[in-house]
């Protein structure tokens, strides 16, 4: 039975081959393109790193490469080169949302679990996801915290990395004073509904609001990665490469 394999189509390695390490000292690097399909293949898959297929070479290079450039921030300065998100965003509107990602057992044991992005709460021990697109539901930045985390916190964070956007799409969670103001004073149109509970509620463009579903979508694709789906790994940076590794090839670089 023929194995259904992962492999970067030329298109996506001429985005992000130019963007690769180079220079550095040490032995030699294997196939880039052969070890970075392997690492999309298992975090499609969910598969243990040991059961790397061996038509990616060795599982503990395909490991090592993913672990190593993951402590050294290459996936993270990849994925903000693709998106060019890392200066001033404003003339876009953009949407802002999260998502909870169940712990796994194996992700238990990192000294400092909160700092690992590791939350409990009534769902058990869960990571949020916080996440900011484009008006096509591309990523723009994407920062994790723990699960038990108000969605503002990882708002002021992504908009920390990007910038106020010109018109920013939220659900109802956002619907915060301190947020608003903010917005406004950088010149961003807030279109997020009010909170049920407020004596005076804000008005918002509603047709606008419909755009927000491409986060939606978003999330749902990224899900669609068993590695995402379900965090298997201890350290907070290794989970968030994974799903910057995932952004920056199936959004950016096709």
């Amino acid at each position: 039975m023929s194995k259904h394999l992962y492999w970067l189509d030329d298109q996506s390695w001429a985005a992000i081959e130019p963007l690769l390490p180079r220079g550095r000292r040490g032995a030699r690097r294997v196939d880039d393109r052969r070890v970075i399909s392997g690492i999309m293949h298992m975090l499609k898959t969910g598969a243990r790193w040991r059961d790397c297929p061996s038509e990616y070479g060795p599982y503990t290079t395909v490991y090592n490469r993913f672990n190593r450039w993951s402590r050294q921030g290459v996936w993270q300065d990849i994925f903000y080169a693709l998106t060019g998100s890392s200066g001033v965003i404003g003339g876009v509107t953009a949407s802002v949302d999260s998502m909870h990602i169940k712990a796994h057992r194996s992700a238990a044991g990192a000294k400092g679990a909160f700092h690992h992005c590791i939350g409990r709460s009534r769902g058990g021990r869960t990571t949020k996801v916080h996440a900011l697109t484009d008006e096509r539901g591309r990523p723009l930045a994407l920062v994790l915290t723990p699960g038990n985390t108000h969605d503002l916190t990882g708002a002021r964070d992504l908009l920390a990395i990007t910038g106020a956007p010109r018109r920013l799409l939220a659900d109802r969670a956002y619907d915060a004073r301190s947020l608003r103001d903010w917005l406004a004073e950088h010149g961003c149109e807030p279109v997020i509904p009010p909170n049920p509970t407020r004596k005076h509620p804000h008005t918002y463009d509603a047709l606008a609001y419909k755009q927000r579903n491409g986060i939606e979508r978003f999330f749902c694709r990224l899900k669609d990665f068993r590695r995402i789906h379900t965090r298997y790994d201890k350290r907070a940076d290794i989970f968030l490469s994974a799903i910057l590794i995932v952004a920056a090839i199936i959004w950016w670089a096709n």
